[in-house]
């Protein structure tokens, strides 16, 4: 324990010492597939090492592979949050070590993840019906992903629908209905609730979206119509607050009420937008939540609370419970509510402390803030381009994403986009929108500021101290090369 202790005081140095050093390593690694593996013996060490050559081996074989997610320069796909009081309870939950399975395995575990989803239910205003602590059939529970929170929603649909079916037809087989069950979602979905239906085993078709890259209420009914004719059975669909490429919004008062009408399972997707609604100015885009069956996102992407914590709400917990639900005798208890029955795996950590020290150390203020800050950073941004007349905005800016490019050909912007990677500077990945391949810009830090802004759009413009960083190649710069 004694050495424990001293090993643990300097882990802690050196990750303070990391993350306040930061935007002094290049965010994007230098180094080609399979460079780890001569670095490292080809087999386990029959012997112990020694502690202090493993730390000087993460300098000199990690570190140099590691693509830096906290740095302010990292501006790629979307953020993956980090605070010191995340990372603290998950010191904690790594000593408690246990494997909360059901309430007897670990009380504290199941009661305060129960707990923890009321009280962001309720700083997102959620329906009372998804509130446990109420007179409700719903509640929450904490997946790893959105992905998975998807592929759970879209079983315990398919699972209610071919039960809704053969009490009115018993002399339907199983699988002849589920070769008939449909599945819906947008074109601009993230890749996920596809690999939900494969999982699942039912179609799936993709909506199209409007000019704002939006599913709208028209083309989903038109769609059900063409499908209920053809003698297919609507189950589900997926909508997306937020989606991946553009931070697009589907219209859910619209989607919620041909979903019901229409005896479907609705899922709302929000795994990046879904922090912002905490937020009063951005709660409105979540109205028509009262039409859901399920809502899901990610606090481990906007909440500052660190990877793995992805919650997840149903309006009848019966719903998905009795999809699952498997009970051996060595599980069993008088107290049976689980966060087992709600998911794939059987084991779960105790993940619900790291929401329990962020709330308590940041306070709902605390979290808007940063919310706010990270939105404005990105407003910031938009302007920049819109002073360039070389480039577009491709996307309305309304959360932390901008979505931008060079006037002209897709092969101008991919080269564009391959010199600034290659530049190691700053870190951004692409997407496409309307057949164009576009740039992505997230604000993802908890420490980006104006001055990092700035510095990834042109060191002229720049007021942050970039210590290694500077002289490097912004993203202005980079468009100045000869594009050829």
């Amino acid at each position: 324990m004694k050495n424990f202790r001293r090993r643990g005081r300097e882990m802690v140095d050196y990750v303070a010492d990391y993350l306040e050093n930061i935007e002094q390593r290049p965010v994007y690694p230098d180094v080609e597939p399979g460079y780890l593996r001569s670095l490292i013996p080809t087999e386990a060490p029959l012997e112990p090492d020694n502690y202090d050559d493993i730390i000087k081996d993460v300098e000199r074989i990690i570190m140099p592979g590691v693509t830096h997610w906290q740095s302010p320069y990292f501006f790629a796909y979307f953020p993956a949050a980090s605070s010191y009081p995340a990372m603290l309870a998950d010191m904690l939950c790594g000593a408690i070590g246990c494997i909360g399975f059901s309430w007897a395995a670990s009380p504290a575990c199941t009661e305060l993840e129960t707990v923890m989803l009321d009280w962001l239910g309720k700083m997102l205003k959620l329906p009372e019906h998804f509130i446990a602590g109420t007179h409700g059939h719903g509640g929450g529970v904490i997946q790893s992903t959105a992905s998975e929170a998807t592929l759970m929603s879209l079983l315990a649909a398919r699972c209610k629908a071919v039960r809704r079916v053969q009490e009115t037809n018993p002399e339907r087989l199983e699988a002849e209905v589920l070769s008939k069950l449909v599945a819906y979602s947008s074109e601009q979905a993230h890749s996920s609730v596809e690999r939900a239906s494969l999982i699942g085993g039912v179609m799936m078709r993709k909506v199209p979206t409007d000019n704002t890259y939006a599913v709208g209420g028209g083309m989903l009914k038109k769609m059900l119509e063409e499908d209920r004719a053809a003698g297919l059975i609507p189950f589900y669909f997926c909508a997306t607050l937020g989606t991946t490429s553009s931070c697009a919004f589907d219209h859910i008062t619209e989607l919620g009420p041909i979903c019901n009408e229409e005896n479907m399972w609705m899922h709302i997707d929000a795994a990046y937008a879904g922090s912002a609604f905490i937020c009063p100015e951005f709660r409105p885009l979540l109205n028509g939540i009262e039409f859901a069956d399920s809502f899901n996102f990610n606090p481990h992407k906007w909440l500052l609370i660190n990877f793995d914590c992805s919650t997840m709400w149903v309006k009848k917990r019966q719903d998905i419970i009795g999809a699952f639900k498997v009970e051996p005798l060595y599980l069993k208890h008088e107290n049976q509510e689980s966060g087992r029955h709600w998911q794939i795996p059987l084991g779960r950590r105790f993940r619900s402390l790291k929401m329990w020290f962020v709330f308590r150390l940041y306070g709902i203020e605390g979290l808007q803030a940063h919310i706010r800050k990270q939105v404005v950073l990105a407003k910031e941004f938009e302007s920049l381009v819109r002073a360039d007349k070389r480039f577009e905005i491709c996307a309305e800016v309304v959360m932390g994403l901008v979505c931008f490019r060079l006037k002209g050909s897709n092969e101008l912007n991919q080269l564009l986009l391959k010199r600034i990677t290659e530049s190691r500077t700053i870190h951004l990945v692409p997407c496409q929108l309307s057949g164009l391949f576009v740039l992505r810009f997230a604000v993802c830090s908890r420490v980006t500021d104006s001055g990092h802004v700035q510095h990834a759009w042109g060191p002229s413009t720049s007021v942050s101290k970039a210590g290694p960083m500077q002289g490097r190649k912004c993203l202005v710069s980079c468009c100045r090369c000869k594009m050829s």
